[in-house]
């Protein structure tokens, strides 16, 4: 038997597009030769739909489409994802497509409900194992969550499945995808049965999903498996070796998902170009090369906009960024801005002065969306949004902030990865060296304010994303005056997180979707 794995990036909402992506992968896999076709999960609406799925017409229509896409499966079977309503029910589930109408319909069993996922607040579980006969194969079908625990599997198996077929849109985060095939290839051992995996791939708001689709043998042995971060039809003929696409480095994958949310977002919203604040320091470098690497220099602007504080060097160096990207550059200058503020408030105190420099530039950015249609970048990394080292209305302001959800120290890592990768300074080597600061005094620096970032980070990867508590991390030897001051900051600083603009999720638990910490809290631990 030959398979085809359609790793496609779709668009919520879009069931027209999604519909022509999936009969497109559909007659090239017909041209292939291919017997079978495997959608990722949901394909007809994208994921997650979240809440259109409480739209009854929205449900119809996919439906329907789904009716339209099962209509051109002749002489190939195709499996679809989609949502399905069962008299006072929702199902998320894998239409069996034959002979051209919708042969069986499959309801996902296990419904995840944590970290990003929410699916019990719209689907009904299904509670029956499907196996498929396709010619002399008995086909086992799970959705997703269903391979992540052994009993949907086993049912299979035990009902005399001989291949396990799984229509997914698994989120990425750094590792994911190795920890993922880990735990398919245990799945498939376990039941001395080949498995098939087909995820989704591209940008939907903070989620990215990564492809990595692949077919592994009874053993548990990988026999193909596709590209991660584009679109691919992986065609696999059972029992065969296929094309095995190495997994690329961290860095490389970090990389690559961050240009491709940044590039989808854009895209799937209507955003041509891009426009971001830059400053001459590591952040806004860093954002401003992983945009022109997602979108093209001629679609990139960079704005410097020096106060009094502004030195020479950071000056130079913005200027030097945006020359060595091609992008185009302007510079405006705030100082007299910043005057005309002060003579209406004269009282200002230190802390309000320092958060009106960026509140001005916060200001002209939009003020440059708002005439070009361009999309702002804000430029803040994990680090800064976890300590509300940040200003509302600021540096926070924007639509996108690509690099949300990563720490000051992996943006030094980035940086100087992006400048291996290139062979020359995409990013000067002094912005890399300098001391971040973020130029709103007199010889400012960030360890002014906040713990050295590498044992800032450490605390945080801690305490954020594997909700250790103070207690743990005090046991474990972390400096007691950093844990005291991170903890105290992360605490006081959801007001501000939750004003922030969306940015990709990269980390195993992201700010937003993943993290849902009340703002009114006074549980301290």
């Amino acid at each position: 038997m030959r398979i085809a794995l359609a790793q496609i990036n779709t668009v919520v909402g879009d069931l027209d597009g999604n519909r022509e992506r999936i009969l497109s992968a559909l007659a090239e896999a017909r041209v292939a030769g291919a017997d079978l076709l495997v959608t990722p999960e949901l394909a007809v609406t994208a994921y997650p739909p979240e809440d259109l799925l409480l739209r009854p017409a929205f449900v119809r229509a996919a439906e329907e489409s789904t009716r339209e896409i099962a209509a051109a499966c002749t002489g190939i079977v195709a499996l679809v994802g989609t949502p399905w309503g069962f008299d006072d029910e929702l199902a998320n589930v894998c239409a069996v497509c034959a002979d051209g109408e919708i042969r069986a319909l499959y309801r996902k069993r296990l419904l995840p409900n944590y970290g990003v996922f929410d699916e019990a607040r719209y689907f009904d579980a299904g509670e029956e194992a499907l196996v498929l006969p396709l010619g002399e194969l008995q086909i086992g079908l799970t959705v997703c969550e269903d391979v992540w625990q052994p009993e949907p599997a086993a049912d299979l198996a035990a009902a005399g499945a001989q291949l396990l077929v799984n229509l997914s849109a698994s989120p990425f985060h750094v590792g994911k995808a190795e920890e993922r095939e880990a735990m398919l290839a245990t799945r498939a051992r376990d039941n001395a049965v080949p498995l098939v995996f087909c995820n989704a791939v591209g940008g939907q708001d903070e989620l990215l999903f990564d492809g990595h689709s692949v077919v592994l043998d009874a053993g548990g042995e990988v026999v193909a498996r596709a590209p991660g971060f584009e679109e691919h039809l992986l065609v696999v003929e059972l029992g065969a070796a296929g094309s095995i696409v190495p997994f690329a480095p961290p860095l490389e994958q970090m990389r690559s998902a961050l240009t491709l949310a940044l590039r989808d977002y854009a895209g799937k919203n209507g955003f041509a170009e891009v426009v971001l604040g830059i400053s001459g320091g590591i952040d806004s470098a860093l954002v401003a090369a992983l945009a022109t690497d997602a979108l093209g220099p001629e679609r990139v602007h960079c704005v410097s906009m020096p106060s009094r504080y502004s030195s020479d060097e950071t000056q130079t160096d913005a200027r030097r960024v945006a020359e060595s990207l091609g992008c185009d550059f302007r510079e405006l200058a705030i100082e007299a801005i910043v005057t005309a503020f002060h003579t209406v408030l004269p009282d200002l105190g230190n802390l309000a002065a320092e958060n009106l420099q960026a509140r001005i530039r916060g200001m002209l950015l939009m003020s440059l969306s708002n005439t070009h249609g361009w999309l702002v970048l804000a430029t803040g990394n994990k680090s800064e949004l976890s300590v509300g080292y940040s200003t509302l209305y600021g540096d926070l302001a924007g639509g996108f902030a690509p690099i949300k959800d990563v720490y000051k120290t992996d943006v030094f890592r980035l940086a100087r990865y992006l400048n291996e990768r290139a062979g020359r300074e995409l990013i000067p080597v002094s912005i890399i060296e300098r001391a971040p600061s973020a130029e709103l005094r007199p010889d400012q620096r960030d360890q002014d304010s906040l713990p050295p970032y590498d044992l800032l980070d450490a605390v945080l990867e801690e305490y954020v994303e594997l909700d250790r508590s103070r207690e743990d991390l005090l046991a474990d030897g972390f400096d007691p005056a950093v844990v005291a001051r991170a903890l105290a900051l992360v605490d006081r600083a959801e007001y501000k997180r939750r004003q922030a603009p969306p940015g990709v999720k990269l980390r195993p638990k992201a700010y937003g979707r993943d993290r849902r910490t009340p703002i009114t809290n006074h549980w301290r631990g």
